[in-house]
């Protein structure tokens, strides 16, 4: 199995979900530390004050990371680490700590990716109307500043938003995640649009403070459709669904890509909120469009989509007992592939996997191990999809498992586990996973020891999902002729 020689085989991890804080490495709350300390808020009162002690424990991690055979490590640092009232003041602390975690990265032949955000925005700046404020553009500019400017001699790779729907939608309008808002449309709008403004201006400070050539993207939450059949009319039906999801829910890829690959926002998806739609003018456009060297996107699950009689897309429901991971998201291994193909053919640029992975009830077994043979099954069948992207000529980066270590999973707390090692929060112990050495394989092997993408349908089959469907309602439809066998 031939994956590029300089594939990035990572994981990944986000400040505020492993690191903790002591009084020797301070950092400023976030609107994360007030959403945790919010009773009701998250599953029993967890909160990120000690998460993982990945603050004490780098070097720990680092070490097993390296004993995975990691190529690339994405994290993300924390804003209020760096600047404790986000703006202002800089404790040089913080800034030592991820020189330290660099340093030893690149020592193990660890390539770090940097994410600049991964929602811990200050609390101060929250306090000051947070991404509703314009000068959040100005605020996140300084700050990339003095980031770029300490690690960029080291640091070439590049993440500036971590998915944005996500902060934004479940944070300001569902109010499930922090800072606990329940905003109508119109402040969202604008909300994002601040979030996109904010994105082109860190690629430009970017660009002028590096001290090398830097590798820029972002990585919002990668939402596609997967196709019933490969028949071109599901293929086609699959991807408008994809392209124009956006049209039904901000959550939709193309609401973020758009506008910084085309120069404009969906137009269908624009049009339907027109009345709440805040004023772009096209010096906005030409900062959200900076040029970025890849297409990040994170995925853990997809829809599945087919041609109707009339050729619209059609959504096709999971079989009763599809598999579904501990967070109940339904498994879809074939999304990666499509995810890749749809992308790539919309803004023709290099894809890169910024997270995948899944939630699975891990306990120490009896024996003192973790076995997790469902991670090593889906990771598989995930993976399988990601090399037929590869196969077909489609410039995949990278791929990061999510996430190398379990950690403080958001509203859900302590509750779910996605990483690749066992942490026990009580004691802070360590215990790689059977999938944490099956992975290495994987690494060691280039790739060689995953299954063929052809046994892994979206079902969960282990055979190819081929048939061609053969309803009087597709087989209607003009093309439907020349395509209806297998």
């Amino acid at each position: 199995m031939s994956f590029p020689e300089n594939f990035a085989w990572g994981a990944a991890a986000a400040a505020f979900q492993i690191e903790g804080t002591t009084p020797e490495c301070p950092r400023g709350d976030s609107v994360w530390d007030a959403f945790c300390a919010t009773p009701g808020k998250v599953y029993q009162g967890h909160d990120g004050r000690r998460a993982c002690m990945h603050i004490t424990r780098w070097r720990e991690d680092v070490a097993l990371m390296r004993d995975l055979g990691l190529k690339a490590y994405r994290f993300s640092i924390a804003w209020p680490r760096i600047m404790p009232d986000g703006v202002g003041r800089v404790n040089e602390e913080g800034l030592r700590f991820y020189d330290r975690l660099i340093d030893e990265l690149l020592n193990a032949g660890i390539e770090p990716y940097v994410t600049l955000f991964h929602w811990d925005l200050p609390l101060s700046l929250q306090q000051r109307g947070g991404w509703m404020n314009p000068d959040i553009i100005r605020w996140f500019a300084d700050y990339t500043r003095i980031v770029v400017g300490r690690y960029s001699d080291r640091v070439k790779h590049w993440i500036t938003l971590n998915e944005p729907q996500c902060f934004i939608l479940l944070g300001h309008q569902l109010g499930t995640h922090a800072p606990g808002l329940t905003l109508p449309e119109s402040d969202i709008l604008q909300i994002s649009h601040h979030a996109l403004l904010t994105h082109g201006r860190a690629v430009q400070v970017i660009r002028e403070r590096s001290k090398q050539p830097a590798r820029v993207g972002l990585a919002p939450v990668g939402t596609v459709s997967i196709p019933e059949t490969e028949r071109t009319i599901d293929i086609e039906a699959a991807q408008r669904k994809t392209y124009e999801c956006a049209v039904d829910s901000l959550f939709g890829t193309t609401w973020w890509l758009d506008p910084i690959y085309l120069g404009r926002y969906p137009e269908a998806a624009a049009n339907k909120r027109l009345k709440d739609m805040p004023k772009v003018t096209n010096a906005d456009m030409s900062v959200i469009g900076e040029p970025i060297d890849f297409c990040g996107f994170n995925l853990y699950q997809a829809g599945v989509v087919r041609a109707s009689s009339e050729g619209e897309p059609e959504t096709v429901p999971y079989p009763q007992g599809h598999p579904v991971t501990a967070m109940q998201w339904p498994v879809t291994p074939p999304g990666l592939y499509w995810a890749c193909r749809f992308f790539y053919e919309r803004y023709r640029s290099p894809q890169l996997i910024t997270e995948n992975g899944l939630s699975c009830h891990d306990w120490v077994s009896l024996d003192g191990k973790v076995h997790d043979p469902n991670r090593i099954d889906f990771l598989a069948r995930y993976l399988a999809y990601v090399h037929r992207a590869v196969q077909e000529g489609i410039p995949v980066e990278g791929y990061f498992q999510w996430s190398v270590m379990d950690n403080f999973e958001w509203a859900e707390g302590f509750k779910d586990r996605f990483g690749l090692i066992y942490v026990d929060y009580e004691s802070g112990k360590r215990i790689p996973k059977d999938s944490y050495h099956w992975y290495r394989g994987v690494i060691e092997s280039g790739g060689g020891a995953l299954p063929p993408w052809q046994r892994c349908d979206f079902r969960g089959d282990t055979k190819t999902n081929t048939q061609a469907h053969t309803s009087t309602e597709i087989k209607s439809h003009p093309r439907a002729a020349q395509e209806a066998k297998p």
